[in-house]
């Protein structure tokens, strides 16, 4: 759950003091994790959790409807919305921990602006968040941890942590406990028609292949110079991200400002936000997303300001085209926005390789469709 920090709502609490035992044994950490995962005990009106905005059925994105669209996730107090879209957390332990790299750019992390190193840190935040789970403070989700038998025996057991007097270390260990189901295979098979293709058990379509050519060449598109992990395009192992971060001109949604609160003109600094960084230059830039499942988990962008996989596309082909119609945006009917950032673009980047045709765009979208893990596959039949 990735919600914004300018919007803040009062939550409030409702006690049910009611001792409760889980169904499953928690006779693992993942086990346990997979619990406080899908607990909605765990918000402060106990109607969110952390599968509320990563949907095991919907590639771990957020599928709900709100009046913003599902641009940005709606809080468990039933009105607050957030300024930034939940991204998937398929294939999120995969992330490498928040550093600096050779070359002295920023990689890694959790949130769109890598403020928290790893997921653990990540689980810590959404329920202390006001517009998000809005519990009062680690204390108050221990003493919801307590309400559960089979949490108090599990937390003993497999962490030596007594929830009832360890609120601190019990939140610590809840938070391990669900970065430990993030690591599972549940959230990273590998087994998209992409992976059957690479293990030589299927055959990509003309289109499919096309797609795919032109992703991993650097001649004809700039595709893979963010999303390509590997030195080798057949590597099974790809993300289809590198983990970087760049400013890519994206506009503001001033759809979903209209409804959370966040005023027209608000900023989002996206990577300069994170604690660590206070290099101006680093303003507008956000965190390279993976692609596995991107066909399934949008809307895209950091606040989720496009509808369309193939509008995301031509986004990044208008850096590149000098033809009218390419300068706008399909889903308004008006030329693309202002970038919220202008400061700080990625121009070497965006600017790389030919602009594309509809053959090639339409190629480029059926090669990210192929991205999509087998269990989501029915999802593409519905978009």
């Amino acid at each position: 759950m990735s919600l914004s920090r300018f919007c803040f709502a009062a939550v409030f609490s409702v006690a049910v003091p009611t001792l409760q035992a889980s169904a499953a044994p928690l006779d693992s950490v993942e086990a346990l994790g997979e619990a406080l995962f899908f607990d909605t005990n765990l918000s402060a009106n106990r109607t969110l959790s952390c599968a509320s905005c990563h949907n095991a059925e919907a590639g771990f994105a957020d599928p709900r409807e709100t009046e913003a669209g599902r641009a940005v996730s709606l809080g468990d107090d039933g009105v607050s919305l957030g300024d930034r879209n939940a991204p998937t957390a398929s294939y999120a332990a995969l992330t490498p921990a928040f550093h600096l790299n050779e070359d002295g750019e920023w990689v890694g992390g959790m949130f769109w602006d890598g403020r928290e190193p790893d997921l653990a840190g990540q689980a810590g935040g959404p329920p202390l968040n006001p517009i998000e789970m809005g519990m009062a403070g680690k204390p108050a989700v221990a003493a919801r941890l307590a309400e559960d038998a089979s949490y108090v025996s599990a937390f003993q057991a497999l962490f030596d942590v007594d929830v009832t007097t360890q609120p601190d270390q019990a939140y610590a260990a809840m938070t391990q406990a669900i970065a430990a189901f993030e690591t599972t295979e549940q959230f990273a098979p590998f087994d998209s028609k992409y992976d059957r293709y690479l293990r030589g058990e299927v055959e990509l379509t003309r289109d499919e292949e096309l797609g795919r050519v032109l992703f991993f060449s650097e001649q004809f598109t700039n595709c893979n110079q963010c999303h390509q992990l590997k030195t080798s395009p057949l590597d099974p192992a790809e993300t289809f991200t590198d983990y970087t971060y760049h400013n890519i001109g994206v506009p503001p949604n001033l759809k979903a400002r209209a409804v959370n609160g966040v005023a027209a003109g608000t900023l989002d600094l996206g990577l300069l936000a994170n604690p660590l960084v206070d290099d101006p230059t680093q303003g507008g830039k956000f965190k390279v997303p993976t692609l596995r499942n991107v066909a399934v988990t949008g809307p895209y962008m950091h606040n989720g300001v496009f509808n369309d996989l193939r509008t995301v596309i031509l986004f990044y082909n208008k850096y590149n085209t000098k033809a009218k119609a390419r300068q706008i945006n399909p889903e308004t009917g008006e030329p693309w926005r202002w970038p919220e950032v202008p400061q700080n673009l990625a121009v070497k980047e965006l600017t790389h390789g030919p602009a594309l045709g509809d053959q090639r765009i339409d190629a480029l979208v059926a090669f990210l469709k192929t991205l999509t893990d087998e269990r989501y596959e029915p999802l593409l039949e519905d978009e």
